[in-house]
């Protein structure tokens, strides 16, 4: 069973997570709030689901170029290990850059500054297109010769090394270490929606890189965090579509085909000061609704379940065959909208978040039919859909939404 670094990580990582959110309540920081931080995890599921789909592309990219168009044999050295990090890492900052000047590109990025907040949950935040923009920036690794095995085993380094980078707990570090690394210090600055802070700091791991071709920014004034156009969702699946009917929109309000074509390779910024664009006033306060304690609780009991299928599906997805694997996705995908529907409080929320117990139900009675899940684990979450359905009709989940 062939498993992605990253996904053994995700256990660490909500360790991270739990630890960060026990210090901010500690601390009263008031650096989370449960709405943001489980649309955060609900962004990462739904990158991750789609990604084990996604990656017969992307990684067949790479790994076409390497069989097909490699120069040399490159041997796998501690020297030729380090020369590969440099690469991954370099291209990974132009493929970051490009991800914020090209309009087309900035779709799939734009998910992961979409938060408002700044935490542990931020780096789990990742948008499901980013990587069918962003492979191809590597294939130079291919042609040179580094093998795709390799490649992969280096790159998941470099993502899992970004995880920290997301917090306020940790100011400036060493000048030395600033000066080379990325660090807390330097990404909050990408973070942040400030004028001076826009389209800055664009490194994985290495901040040289950023210094060396003009796009660093020291970390002065706090960062106001999020995207100028203000995602006013919880929703996750909104969240991803809401930039591509944007984009849609921004270029069919240009009446000639080629103008509409620059749209999508030219910048957000580039955009901006096209006549024909109106642009959104820039946020001035977070959206938030708040949850009461009684639906946050429920909240967390359901997306303990949703976490649960999700892990045992990242894990077996090579063992599935291809209509289960597409069922569990379709599942996964329903269940964090119907989440983020009731963090949203619309009017369809309830509604949907009903008919998600029900098919929980039944989606877990018939995978345990085929053996697919183990029986405690069948078991366990067949008991808490019986308790979320009396819990959701007896202490209002199911009353009138707040908000239309």
């Amino acid at each position: 069973m062939d498993i992605n670094p990253i996904i053994l990580a995700i256990p660490v990582y909500f360790i991270l997570i739990g630890v960060e959110v026990l210090y901010d309540r500690l601390k009263h920081k008031k650096r989370y709030r449960l709405n943001d931080a489980i649309t955060n995890i609900s962004c990462g599921i739904t990158e991750q689901a789609t990604g084990v789909f996604i990656k017969v592309f992307t990684v067949a990219v790479y790994h076409f170029f390497f069989v097909n168009f490699a120069v040399f044999s490159v041997p796998e050295t501690v020297f030729w290990t380090v020369i590969l990090f440099l690469g991954v890492d370099f291209f990974y900052y132009w493929a970051h850059r490009m991800s914020h000047q090209i309009n087309l590109f900035w779709i799939g990025h734009i998910v992961h500054h979409q938060s408002e907040d700044y935490n542990f949950s931020v780096a789990l935040r990742q948008g499901a297109l980013q990587k069918v923009f962003t492979s191809v920036f590597y294939i130079p690794l291919a042609v040179i010769g580094f093998k795709t095995e390799w490649f992969l085993f280096i790159g998941a380094f470099t993502t899992l090394y970004q995880f920290w980078i997301h917090t306020e707990m940790i100011d400036k570090l060493p000048r030395w270490f600033e000066f080379i690394f990325n660090t807390p210090s330097h990404h909050r600055v990408h973070h942040g929606r400030n004028e001076k802070y826009l389209d800055k700091n664009h490194a994985g791991t290495l901040i040289i890189w950023d210094r060396m071709f003009g796009t660093f920014q020291k970390e002065e004034e706090k960062p106001d965090y999020g995207v100028t156009s203000q995602t006013a969702t919880f929703d996750p699946i909104k969240a991803h579509i809401d930039p591509i009917k944007a984009l849609w929109r921004n270029m069919n309000a240009f009446d000639k085909n080629t103008d509409k074509l620059r749209v999508l390779y030219k910048s957000p910024a580039w955009l901006a000061k096209q006549p024909q664009i109106e642009l959104p006033a820039h946020p001035v306060s977070k959206y938030d609704n708040t949850v009461g304690s009684d639906r946050g609780a429920y909240i967390l009991l359901q997306y303990a379940i949703i976490l649960g299928i999700t892990a045992f599906f990242l894990f077996w997805f090579s063992t599935f065959s291809v209509a289960t694997q597409v069922s569990f996705l379709a599942f996964i995908l329903f269940s964090v909208m119907s989440i983020g529907k009731l963090l949203d409080k619309t009017k369809t929320g309830s509604n949907l978040e009903l008919i998600r117990l029900f098919i929980t139900l039944i989606f877990t009675l018939s995978v345990s039919v085929s053996s697919m899940f183990p029986p405690l684990f069948s078991s366990s979450i067949i008991l808490l859909e019986m308790i979320s359905l009396i819990w959701f009709f007896t202490f209002g989940v199911s009353a009138k939404p707040a908000k239309s």
